[in-house]
């Protein structure tokens, strides 16, 4: 093979991967939406894209958080501990009418982000360490609120989690928004360029006198905030509050959804609308191995070959 055979390989190799990077998630996306049309029975029923669509919310919104926790060359481990602790405190505070509980569970939130912020920013602590000492702080705290599962009975709450306008249920409206909202922040505001900066090298943005340890701070209470929210949304459409099992495995999912959104893992970028597909993705690949029958494992070794598929890809276009 001669030397410009090798040199077109090499740059067909490299298209390749950029091409994957870039648009992977979203051509999976479509793979397996034709698969499902093709192979799935009543795939195509509005109950189905319905179902889908509200089961994919509180992943999607997790993952905004957990998206710009990685865009600081962080993670948040502590987002599935935050939804079992928000679940509690609606429980807990429900008594005292739903805004006082709502506003219960989004404070028990940006409580914990701020511990995650603190151990981050000032003591120095390692993200993956932090934030997996509040997941199990949190986990447990919420088991002590709310020892097992309990009803939900209030209407207005129940609503939320059933209701709609114009046949869009409320969870995907409100994912919706949140998805925009943080994306506009990313693109167009101070704080998200400080956040990229961050992620892109830390040493040099306290050279270049950014706020690090108040923008550290700040993007942790918004994923412990979004998390909460989510699991508020959750609580409302499972109708009930359950602490042991809400939440489990949150954080791997929101992961994967960054990940293969085209976030990478080394921080200084963030693809909220690639985090968007991923999540999508996460939920349709979920959904057909069901569908089809086949063992819940069989969910998490799909995830993990995905999450491998899209971190080498990422690792591969760094060295170019």
């Amino acid at each position: 093979m001669t030397d410009l055979s090798l040199g077109r390989a090499g740059v067909d190799r490299a298209r390749l991967l950029r091409l994957l990077q870039e648009y992977g998630v979203y051509a999976g996306v479509a793979v397996l939406l034709l698969a499902n049309i093709a192979f799935t029975p009543h795939f195509l029923s509005a109950e189905n894209f319905r179902t889908q669509a509200v089961q994919v919310a509180p992943v999607l919104i997790v993952a905004l958080g957990m998206a710009l926790a990685i865009g600081t060359e962080g993670v948040d481990l502590s987002v599935g501990s935050v939804m079992a602790l928000a679940t509690s405190l609606i429980s807990l505070y429900l008594g005292y009418g739903v805004w006082i509980a709502l506003i219960a569970a989004l404070i028990g939130g940006a409580v914990i982000g701020v511990a995650n912020g603190a151990l981050i920013a000032f003591i120095g602590v390692q993200p993956i360490v932090a934030t997996l000492a509040l997941m199990v702080a949190g986990r447990g705290l919420a088991l002590v609120l709310l020892p097992q599962l309990k009803d939900v009975r209030d209407p207005g709450l129940r609503s939320l989690g059933t209701g709609d306008v114009l046949g869009i249920p409320y969870l995907v409206l409100i994912a919706a928004a949140l998805a925009l909202l943080v994306a506009f922040v990313v693109r167009r505001t101070t704080f998200g360029r400080q956040l990229l900066a961050i992620g892109d090298s830390r040493p040099a943005a306290k050279l270049a006198g950014l706020p690090v340890r108040r923008v550290l701070i700040l993007v942790y209470v918004v994923s412990g905030v979004l998390a909460a929210t989510a699991g508020v949304l959750a609580t409302a459409r499972l109708t009930a509050s359950d602490p042991t099992s809400l939440g489990n495995l949150m954080e791997l999912s929101a992961i994967t959804a960054v990940v293969v959104g085209g976030t990478p893992l080394t921080g200084g970028r963030v693809r909220i609308g690639g985090t968007v597909a991923g999540a999508v993705l996460i939920q349709l690949l979920t959904a057909t191995l069901i569908k089809h029958d086949l063992p819940p494992s069989w969910t998490q070794i799909a995830q993990a070959v995905v999450i491998v598929l899209a971190v080498y890809a990422a690792r591969e276009r760094g060295k170019r």
